[in-house]
């Protein structure tokens, strides 16, 4: 390819790219052409602007996969949650569906309150073994649907499951999709270590059986299929083999077995940092669901984040879509209260999330905060940005913390000279007194009571 030349093109009005990095939403996905995978040696197109029309969806495990990672929710803390869930997703039901295990009475009576909150979305779900008389309890309980664990690479057919061949694997699992289909109840098989799999020899015959299968029942009852990603072994970038590839997993699924988008949803784990980004993969590829746990807390490394989910699906509709963004705030809040842990760099939550500690930093908030905050933060989850004062910040940082802390907008900002008092003893904790901490806001807060009396008592009195 010739080299090319890129003349300046000279400005004197900013070209702000807001057709883009439009402060109202997350920041858009814009694509400009189509995605191209290599399918058994021939170019394969994929469309991604059809993911403004499909009805792709956010389905959540907090309740199952989520809670194998920690000590068990309380009955009230999951019917909370389930409500901020619903809360969330909307009108539209984003987030669609949730699933809870049904063995205890304390399961079933959380299912149960849970239900009687009335909401359409997310829809309750079962998560059972792949035992016939398991499905026992998806009917009485009422559900429509429910998942059975149905492993899939020969590490757990015959390594763990002790099965005698792959054929007698199926004609088990077989066995009991047929006895969801006898007690009217909707299996989602859970194809687990999908990526750890032999996708021709198993994968792929048992989801054409599986499709065969649910051609003899009604729609409602059809099969779904989620595709666990148990060890995070998934690869979202064009040109690798299966079984890692998601790309040829998908397309083969869904164009060559037959399993519509509708029916296929994603699970996957993040041990190798990917689990975000491989469910976004799945959802540009043909997947139309992906599973995903608040705050990624789940089994192991976790799974792909709710929330993350939720400003992925914003960024690529181009619009909110009836999401309630602000819950997300409210969701960290409630499981921080429960003893929940998150770190305070955590995308959108943590409590640093948006603070800035770098002074060069802290005057670019300062004359517009749109040079160093991702989007309007305090209008979609509550959450102005910060600034965190250590020796890096400079009189920028402090005259922003105190505008800030003030409320200070527009014109009514004060500037660098009118904090130059606690601005001067914050350089002093540092260079005089060798502080190696940040400050704190209760610190800050003192010293503007003490070092600008007449702005206090116009501001705060």
């Amino acid at each position: 390819m010739p080299k090319r030349s890129y003349p300046l093109v000279d400005a004197t009005e900013p070209n702000l790219l807001e057709e883009t990095f439009d402060y109202s939403l997350p920041p858009l996905i814009r694509f400009d052409g189509p995605v191209v995978e290599y399918i058994d040696g021939q170019p394969v197109e994929f469309d991604p602007q059809s993911l403004k029309t499909r009805d792709i969806v956010i389905t959540d495990t907090t309740f199952r996969d989520g809670q194998q990672a920690r000590p068990p929710y309380t009955i009230d803390q999951m019917v909370h949650v389930y409500d901020l869930l619903a809360k969330l997703g909307g009108p539209n039901g984003v987030v669609r569906q949730t699933e809870f295990f049904l063995y205890t009475k304390n399961d079933r009576e959380t299912l149960d309150r849970c239900r009687e909150l009335g909401h359409k979305y997310p829809q309750c779900t079962g998560w059972i073994r792949a035992v016939p008389g398991d499905f026992r309890l998806a009917k009485e309980a009422g559900l429509e649907e429910t998942g059975m664990l149905t492993s899939s690479s020969d590490y757990h057919i015959f390594q763990k499951l002790k099965f005698k061949s792959r054929q007698a694997c199926i004609d088990a699992y077989c066995q009991v999709v047929d006895a969801a289909f006898e007690a009217g109840v909707r299996p989602r098989c859970h194809m687990e270590d999908v990526t750890r799999a032999d996708v021709e020899g198993f994968i792929f015959p048992f989801a054409e059986r599986l499709m065969r299968m649910s051609e003899q029942v009604p729609d409602e009852l059809s099969v779904k299929i989620r595709l666990c990603d148990t060890m995070g072994f998934g690869v979202s970038f064009p040109g690798v083999e299966l079984p890692r590839s998601i790309p040829k997993l998908i397309y083969k699924l869904n164009q060559e077995v037959g399993v519509p988008s509708d029916r296929l949803e994603w699970h996957g784990h993040n041990d190798f940092h990917k689990v975000h980004v491989n469910g976004a993969t799945a959802w540009l590829y043909g997947c139309d669901a992906m599973n995903t746990t608040l705050f990624g807390y789940g089994e192991r490394t976790g799974n792909p984040p709710l929330e993350g989910a939720v400003m992925e699906y914003i960024a690529l509709k181009g619009d909110l879509c009836g999401i309630q963004t602000g819950v997300i705030t409210e969701l960290a809040e409630y499981m921080q209260s429960i003893g929940f842990p998150i770190p305070e760099n955590y995308p959108f939550v943590g409590r640093h999330f948006n603070t800035t500690r770098a002074g060069i930093h802290a005057g670019g908030l300062r004359s517009d905060e749109r040079i160093y905050n991702i989007f309007d933060t305090t209008a979609l989850l509550g959450r102005p940005p910060r600034v965190a004062l250590t020796d890096k910040s400079g009189s920028d940082g402090v005259a922003l913390w105190v505008n800030e802390f003030f409320g200070l907008k527009g014109d009514d900002r004060l500037s660098v000279m009118k904090v130059h008092k606690v601005a001067r003893w914050v350089r002093d904790q540092y260079e005089e007194h060798g502080r190696m901490t940040a400050i704190s806001d209760q610190e800050l807060e003192e010293k503007v009571r003490e070092l600008m009396p007449e702005q206090w008592g116009k501001y705060k009195g």
